[in-house]
């Protein structure tokens, strides 16, 4: 319980610092329900992606499915992008975007 609402302060933190959400799902599943203002770039696309996503100089909260976030995380930071949060299920960032 404790590293889940750790978690939480961590991704609250970030957005408040002006986070970009990175939806890893395909389209379609993004379509189907997703963060108000988050990017979608599916895992597969990430590579692709690298110059804008560190363009954009804010911390990322990615969110998707764990095996992707997980992946994509360690890319991202591989890469040199600084912050890189794994923010789970987008359902659950919606809620913490509720409580902000």
């Amino acid at each position: 319980m404790f590293n889940f609402l750790f978690g939480n302060n961590k991704i609250k933190s970030a957005l408040r610092r002006g986070g970009v959400i990175i939806d890893l799902r395909s389209p379609g599943e993004f379509d189907e329900g997703r963060i108000p203002d988050s990017i979608n770039i599916p895992s597969d696309r990430i590579s692709i992606s690298l110059t804008r996503i560190k363009a954009m100089n804010v911390p990322v909260i990615l969110t998707g499915y764990s095996d992707n976030i997980r992946e994509t995380r360690h890319k991202l930071k591989a890469h040199g992008v600084k912050e890189v949060y794994n923010g789970g299920h987008w359902t659950s960032v919606l809620k913490i975007i509720h409580s902000l």
